[in-house]
Order: structure tokens, then sequence, then C-alpha cells
């Protein structure tokens, strides 16, 4: 039987790319946003289903994660994508955007986890990968909430590696270290060559992390383009 992979939070650039590799390797794809139906292009293209949930709310996660294994079963592979930045100065921000930022970031990364870690370990395997960032790492001016949902995500992922992988389910972390290419993008004249990183191969990263043999697994990884400094 396929595979399940399921994506949540998913946009029109890093998603759409593992979406569309996922179900070029033969995987049944499903596809959660806030606003499914600005998913329905990706599903045509990918024949994958979309649904839509708050990823915040412990009741959407259930019901999301019910009705994808009513659909398509249980899920051998779940990516966590979601995230929400608030720029601004330390006293000038928006307490209650940081919160919501906190909630998608953070809470929703764990509530997408808890789920996600209930079926797999019915399944005695599975694959869960959390979509990080330089926040992730370091704290840059101006983008606190960013890093405080980031740097807690992180922790998550650490550790639920230590407590899953005994358990044969690989958690693994991603930071994304650099501006990823969007269409039409204006960062792209100014950076120069492979100076944005491709959707695409980030994508293809991310099933190589859900292909790895389990005598090798990597807890976290960090991407950038080779012209990136760190």
């Amino acid at each position: 039987m396929a595979e399940v992979a399921f994506i949540v939070g998913t946009g029109s650039g890093l998603s759409a790319a593992l979406a569309r590799l996922f179900a070029k390797e033969g995987m049944r794809v499903a596809l959660a946003a806030r606003d499914a139906k600005k998913l329905e292009g990706l599903c045509a293209e990918t024949g994958g289903r979309a649904y839509a949930c708050d990823a915040s709310k412990p009741n959407d996660v259930e019901a999301l994660f019910k009705r994808v294994e009513s659909d398509l079963g249980a899920p051998d592979l779940v990516v966590y994508n979601a995230g929400q930045r608030v720029p601004g100065s330390i006293t000038e921000v928006d307490a209650l955007a940081v919160q919501q930022s906190l909630m998608s970031s953070a809470f929703g990364g764990f509530l997408v986890a808890q789920l996600a870690a209930r079926d797999m370990l019915k399944k005695g395997r599975g694959t869960l990968l959390f979509t990080g960032a330089s926040a992730s790492v370091k704290g840059y001016p101006r983008s606190a909430p960013f890093a405080m949902g980031k740097f807690a995500l992180r922790g998550l992922s650490q550790a639920l590696a230590r407590e899953l992988q005994p358990q044969n389910i690989h958690v693994c972390h991603v930071v994304i270290d650099g501006g990823i290419r969007r269409a039409g993008d204006p960062r792209e004249s100014q950076r120069g060559d492979d100076g944005l990183l491709e959707p695409d191969a980030i994508a293809q990263t991310y099933l190589q992390l859900h292909r790895q043999h389990r005598s090798a697994w990597a807890w976290e990884i960090e991407l950038r383009p080779w012209r990136e400094t760190f």
C-alpha cells in the first residue's frame, strides 16, 4: 500500500514542492492549511487532498487527523511547516499577535506531533519532520516572536527525537538558513546565482531524511545556499 505523506501548513513555496515530490514518489498526499481553497490547484496537480485546519487549536488538529486517517490512512510521514512572523521592535510589537505566532509555531507543532506520534507508535514506524529557520538557532533584532516560536519548535523536535527514535520513529528538525526562492522574487537579482534556496532542492532533502536508514538517522540538518555566510 502506498505511503501517506501529510503536510501541515501548506503554501505555495516549500510545501508545494514537497507535495509534488511526494506525489511523484507514489505517496498519497494530504495537505492542511487554514484556507483549504487556496490548495485546489496543488491538489489537482498532485492528486492530493486538502483540509482546512487551524493547527493552534486542539479540536481542529484532532478532527484533521481523524479525517486524514479515514480518507487515506494513518500517515507514514508528517511535515510541520506552519509558522507566523510578527516583525517589530520589542517596545511596539502587538502582544496578541505575538501570542498567536507562538501558538502557530510552537503549540501547533506540539499538537500535530502528539497526534502523529500516536498513529506512528501504533504502526511501529514513521517520520516526523519540523521546518525550522535561521531564527531557530539565532535571535535577530526586531524578530523576537519568530525566534521564540522557532526555538521552542527546535526544543520540541530534539526532545521527541530522544523519546521516539528508539521506538523506530524518525524525528528531524530542518534549519532553513536563507531565503527560499519564489517565482519573480526580487531578491534573486540581488543575491546572484543560487543565492536563494531552491524549494525543489529542499524537498529532495526531506525525502532523503524520510528514506534514511535507521542505523544513521539525523535529528537535525542545516540547509543554506553556498553563498550564505553563517
